[in-house]
């Protein structure tokens, strides 16, 4: 190699390197896969249409910490008279007669579950509205993980809000 090109060389490598991860991080959060669901459930006919709460349906965010699953009774307080004729409010139909939970999957998940400790409440406790984490769930039809939830990610918050970010915070 002539003298002057190496410099170009590894600046056009390196440049090369930072466009291929943009690419690959841009695609990952555009096409996230979202795990089926049993019923098409909608938030954003819940949320923005009816008006319901986060709490409404999921009833532990403040006092525990996970947010809860809302259970097949929760739905049905509606759902015995409200759209009854809906294939998808038949099927919740069917669990409730079946005395059957809604077998829901989980959205989101800590990558290191096992390692970390989150809490809802703590965080609700703090002020924080839901949409911080979870994004504007009111228009997703389908939802979807908004955030990659990494530790950066956590601590960018933590420290954009001062809350603490000792080790011991986290992870027990």
């Amino acid at each position: 190699m002539k003298k002057g090109f190496a410099p170009i060389f590894i600046a056009g490598y390196i440049s090369a390197i930072i466009v291929f991860v943009g690419i690959i991080g841009f695609y990952w959060q555009e096409n996230r896969k979202t795990p089926a669901q049993p019923i098409n459930f909608s938030h954003q006919v819940h949320v923005q249409k009816v008006g319901l709460a986060c709490t409404h349906c999921h009833t532990t965010v403040e006092k525990s910490s996970s947010a809860g699953i809302p259970s097949v009774q929760t739905c049905m307080t509606c759902h015995k008279a409200v759209a009854t004729d809906k294939p998808e409010i038949k099927k919740l139909t069917k669990y409730w007669e079946d005395k059957q939970p809604v077998p829901w999957q989980r959205v989101y998940k800590l990558a290191a579950r096992k390692y970390v400790y989150f809490s809802h409440k703590r965080h609700v406790k703090a002020g924080l509205e839901c949409g911080n984490c979870h994004g504007n769930v009111q228009v997703q039809a389908v939802i979807k993980q908004v955030p990659k939830l990494e530790m950066g990610w956590c601590m960018s918050c933590h420290r954009a809000k001062n809350a603490p970010i000792d080790c011991a915070t986290c992870h027990k």
